[in-house]
């Protein structure tokens, strides 16, 4: 049964903006995230505590997390992949942490240099210091239909590391095709093994557009209650480790179809896309959302 009312979880300020190529200057991310925060999201993902010399976007994370003004009813979610990253964004005010694993063997190595059990290992530091601190933890869990490096990846093997990161602390698992290439009958495929294993309302889906079944995958998700759902203004974002991979499905074409399939979100679709625009102004390009463009011509 479709949920009547989905959480948009705003990614494009951390996971959108860390896989451009530009360096966006933090004056102007933290001007596109105090937009965010007029729109009605109650959820914008800010930040990544990741080493500078693996991703450069993410260098001024604590002059971000200092600079935005915080709306009440907000939270800002930052990216915290160790123990130093997790202190760095405690001391920065962040309230909720993010792990970030994979259900590929092969990602897991390219991405963050461990394999899955390592990976797992590292996080347990991460969601003790936080729950004992008081904060909340979010995993995600990458490649979860197919990987660049090793193909097809078994709805059981996602619902296994899922399963450990709800068993670690996790409040919620976002399930991510981190390539894009999954349609729906992949995502009914996948759903079924998973809401076995981890119930549907500490679930969300993170879907890629790099074939066009990004909102496809999304109505087929909230058919199996799903009701957290991520996105990134203007459709900002890829994967640097996925070759190939385009940009995540952009926040207001998904409030677009949840608008029309009467489904309440509480955001406000011209605030969202006039955030889309100033970004891509930033960026020098039109934004990649069809809803964006349409708008605006409007």
């Amino acid at each position: 049964m479709r949920p009547s009312h989905v959480t948009l979880y705003e990614v494009g300020p951390r996971d959108g903006l860390q896989a451009e190529t530009a360096i966006v200057s933090a004056a102007d991310k933290i001007a596109l995230i105090d937009r965010l925060s007029k729109s009605g999201l109650t959820h914008i993902e800010a930040a990544s505590f990741v080493s500078p010399k693996w991703v450069p976007q993410m260098a001024d994370a604590r002059e971000v997390m200092t600079g935005i003004a915080r709306a009440a009813g907000v939270d800002y979610p930052v990216l915290t992949p160790n123990l130093q990253g997790y202190e760095a964004a405690k001391d920065a005010g962040a309230r909720t942490v993010a792990i970030f694993g994979a259900a590929s063997e092969t990602f897991s190595q390219k991405n963050i240099n461990c394999s899955i059990a390592e990976s797992l290992a590292r996080f347990r530091f991460v969601t003790d210091a936080a729950l004992s601190d008081g904060m909340r933890v979010r995993g995600y869990v990458s490649t979860v239909i197919a990987c660049p490096y090793e193909g097809p990846i078994t709805p059981e093997a996602v619902a296994s590391v899922a399963e450990q990161m709800l068993d670690m602390g996790c409040y919620e698992i976002s399930l991510g095709d981190t390539i894009g290439v999954g349609t729906p009958a992949d995502v009914a495929r996948l759903l079924d093994v998973v809401t076995a294993r981890v119930p549907r309302d500490r679930l969300a889906v993170h879907f890629h557009d790099t074939y066009g079944q990004a909102l496809a995958n999304i109505l087929t998700s909230l058919d199996y209650g799903i009701a957290t759902v991520d996105a990134s203004v203007g459709g900002l974002g890829g994967c640097p480790y996925a070759p190939g991979a385009s940009g995540n499905v952009a926040t207001e074409d998904v409030l677009y179809m949840l608008n029309g399939l009467g489904i309440a979100t509480g955001v406000d679709i011209r605030t969202i896309v006039e955030a889309a625009w100033f970004i891509s102004d930033v960026l020098g390009r039109t934004p990649r959302s069809k809803v964006a463009n349409a708008m605006s011509r409007a």
